[in-house]
């Protein structure tokens, strides 16, 4: 097995509906992104998936995110941009994608900080 990464961020507005505390005023975050692909074999130049599928794939994903106000966005008028709903919206726009015969998405590591992050590794 190879776990294939690449990391990147996006920077973005929220604001956590009823959270009791200053997390509920709008704030932003530069946001930290890495995304995991797992190989179980690998292609005929020795890759299991080309950074360069992966990177295009993520970037598609987080250019709709990008410095926008998250709780505007569709997936989240109705539940609140956290961490972890960002990841699984990241994941889900992903996995068809990155999944082949060879390779699935793996997980998506969300961080709002340095010292704090999320994975969703799927259902």
């Amino acid at each position: 097995m190879f776990d294939i990464f690449i990391k990147t961020h996006f920077s973005a507005g929220h604001h956590l509906r009823d959270y009791p505390g200053n997390c509920e005023r709008p704030h932003g975050h530069n946001w930290s992104v890495k995304v995991t692909v797992r190989a179980s074999e690998l292609d005929e130049l020795g890759m299991g998936i080309d950074f360069r599928k992966v990177k295009e794939a993520v970037k598609t994903v987080l250019d709709d995110l990008d410095h926008k106000d998250l709780n505007e966005h569709p997936v989240f008028l109705t539940k609140n941009p956290s961490s972890e709903n960002i990841a699984v919206h990241i994941f889900d726009q992903l996995k068809n994608t990155l999944t082949s015969e060879r390779y699935s998405l793996y997980c998506v590591t969300i961080g709002e900080t340095e010292n704090t992050a999320v994975t969703y590794f799927g259902k």
